[in-house]
């Protein structure tokens, strides 16, 4: 077999790098090959046929449009182009290194429909950017100078390039202090691309210490953000569309900088099963599961055999490495086929090891692989990027354009790895161990076939265990929204509030006792707004006691502050809820809804949104 030799390749003499469980020991490799082993046996021991999933190479042209349409930009092309107004609001809130990579795409999309002769409306890409230009239609937010050229014709000037809120003066400025600073800052407030686009302009990476050694993970950090943090899950679903859309080009533009190819990967429809557990579709599974347990987001058989293997202790010597006894594990799996969701199945027999192999067995078993057929290879491909803090956050864009149930189940499972890492004391399972043994889980999809894993096998091994090193040492800063996104978010929920305004007051101008009801009702709410002095906002919570209060802000006054002033209400006529069970939520305004955490400062996020309402509540109500 390949990986043998490939193995016998890494048997070099030890020798101690450092006692950190970041480093990387190359003889660590043989968990990986132990367990790539583990998986063909298991294999070639199940009769069952495999289906291969087969992906489509796709026509020329054809994967740039599905891109444009990913990214919500699919009327910039074909039978919609004649009225591109919509998608122009979602351009002018782009940056320079972003509208670069859509124009890219464009202009591939029009050469290959020209190519064709397709009858559709093809527009020329330059319109479509010099359309931001008219002052009529151009995005403010109120610090941008009265005539800021859009385009980005590679012919014009640095300075007429500049994208008025991502400037490169700015950019340049943040990012030497990032780098002089603090190596291991990272940076959300500027655009990655931004930042690489510098990097490459002024030649600064040198500064970040020349070559980086490949086995030590640095201790990146976040930057306090004063207007809170935004995690996967704060936002409202019709944010967090715009959320993806914004990340799937910011990733593109990325890769397109750093000269790295993005391609989205496509599967062929297959057949899959319908019904059971292994070898079932994550959407399948969470149909099933929520009969049995409405709401729940995380397949049941995942979460039970995480429970099972934590019952016995996580400080077992080689636990996830050693594996179960393969009889024993086939004749598991069809009895749970059999008796899961019967209830009838007894968990009490089931040994520590036999349930790791089951819930390793789980994860590679899905139809398609948890990190998509779309994104798999983009995610193995992360190894190739030349920075440390590039390839986080190349991931960290990549965990947002996930589907919410293979991203919910993704942060389950890092999180279980990181727990069993907390006892590596014990169990011996370090960072590296537990990367070595789970990333051909998760990365050597068989669905592919493994024709190109076979010929590249060891460079596969040793990438896409370091990106699963990465995957669980950063999974906290994998889960945050660039601030930069939420920033974009935030303006083009603005710019379509103004449409909306405009398109009202057309309305209020034809129908006279629709603005006169309008009318009053706008001086109702004046009058309200009146009883509030200024400096202080009124919060509501429907869900408690107090229901509702003014808060004076001060420049120190935080979110968790707020919230406890609610829950000091004694009463004993609402159930007392925890601190940890409710949250303060900005909701309306230029966002639709955000969850705030606990160290928001909320004079500082007012003056961001002033027209915001502040509502405490249980998340998901």
């Amino acid at each position: 077999m390949h990986h043998e030799n490939s193995k016998k390749a890494t048997e070099r003499p030890a020798f101690d790098r450092s006692s950190s469980q970041d480093s990387l020991d190359e003889l660590s490799m043989d968990d990986y090959w132990k367990e790539l082993e583990n998986i063909h046996e298991t294999r070639k021991n199940s009769h069952e046929e495999e289906e291969v999933v087969v992906v489509k190479e796709p026509d020329e042209g054809e994967l740039e449009e599905e891109w444009l349409k990913e990214a919500g930009l699919s009327n910039l092309f074909g039978e919609s182009a004649e009225d591109p107004v919509e998608s122009m609001v979602f351009l002018s809130t782009l940056t320079r290194t972003q509208k670069a990579a859509v124009q890219k795409r464009v202009e591939t999309v029009t050469q290959t429909m020209r190519k064709k002769n397709k009858q559709h409306q093809v527009p020329d890409v330059r319109d479509i950017f010099r359309i931001q230009n008219d002052p009529k239609e151009k995005v403010s937010d109120g610090n941008e100078p009265p005539s800021v050229k859009t385009s980005i014709n590679k012919n014009e000037t640095e300075e007429e390039g500049k994208d008025p809120e991502f400037s490169l003066g700015i950019c340049e400025k943040n990012l030497l202090e990032d780098v002089t600073v603090s190596e291991t800052d990272i940076n959300l407030e500027i655009s990655f691309a931004e930042q690489a686009a510098n990097i490459k302009d002024d030649s600064i990476d040198k500064l970040c210490g020349g070559k980086e050694d490949d086995t030590l993970l640095p201790n990146f950090r976040l930057p306090k953000d004063k207007t809170g943090t935004t995690k996967i899950g704060d936002l409202a679903p019709q944010d967090m569309k715009k959320v993806y859309s914004l990340a799937l080009i910011e990733l593109t533009a990325l890769y397109d900088i750093l000269g790295t190819e993005f391609k989205q990967q496509k599967a062929l429809k297959i057949k899959t099963k319908d019904s059971g557990l292994f070898g079932v579709p994550l959407s399948v599974l969470l149909e099933q599961d929520q009969k049995k347990v409405p709401g729940t987001k995380i397949p049941l058989i995942l979460q039970k055999l995480i429970s099972q293997i934590e019952e016995a202790r996580l400080d077992t010597e080689g636990l996830l490495r050693i594996p179960g006894v393969a009889a024993r594990v086939k004749s598991l799996c069809q009895e749970l086929e059999a008796k899961f969701y019967e209830g009838t199945f007894n968990w009490e027999t089931v040994k520590q090891h036999d349930a790791a192999s089951l819930l390793k067995l789980f994860i590679r078993e899905l139809p398609q692989p948890l990190l998509t057929v779309e994104y798999l290879k983009a995610f193995q491909d992360v190894q190739y990027l030349p920075t440390r803090k590039q390839q986080l956050q190349a991931l960290n864009l990549l965990v947002l354009l996930l589907p919410e149930a293979n991203r919910d189940m993704l942060k389950v499972l890092l999180e279980f790895l990181q727990r069993i890492i907390d006892y590596r004391d014990k169990n011996k399972m370090t960072l590296n161990n537990i990367a070595m043994v789970m990333a051909p889980n998760l990365f050597t999809f068989h669905g592919f076939g493994s024709k190109s894993i076979e010929q590249n096998e060891f460079v596969m091994a040793a990438g896409t265990a370091n990106v699963m090193r990465f995957m669980i040492k950063y999974q906290k800063l994998l889960w945050t929204i660039p601030k930069f996104i939420v920033n974009q978010v935030r303006k083009q929920n603005a710019e379509s509030q103004r449409k909306e305004r405009k398109d009202k007051a057309m309305k209020k101008l034809l129908k006279k006792m629709a603005y006169d009801r309008e009318k009053h009702e706008k001086q109702d709410k004046n009058s309200n707004d009146a009883d509030v002095p200024q400096g202080v906002i009124r919060v509501q919570a429907p869900h408690l006691s107090k229901v509702s209060m003014a808060i004076q802000l001060t420049e120190e006054l935080k979110a968790s502050d707020i919230v406890a002033r609610f829950l000091s209400q004694k009463s004993g006529v609402v159930p007392t809820l925890q601190k940890e069970e409710v949250f303060l939520y900005e909701i309306g305004g230029n966002i639709g809804e955000r969850c705030l955490d606990d160290d928001t400062y909320m004079k500082d996020l007012y003056q961001l949104n002033p027209n915001a309402e502040w509502v405490i509540k249980p998340k998901n109500i």
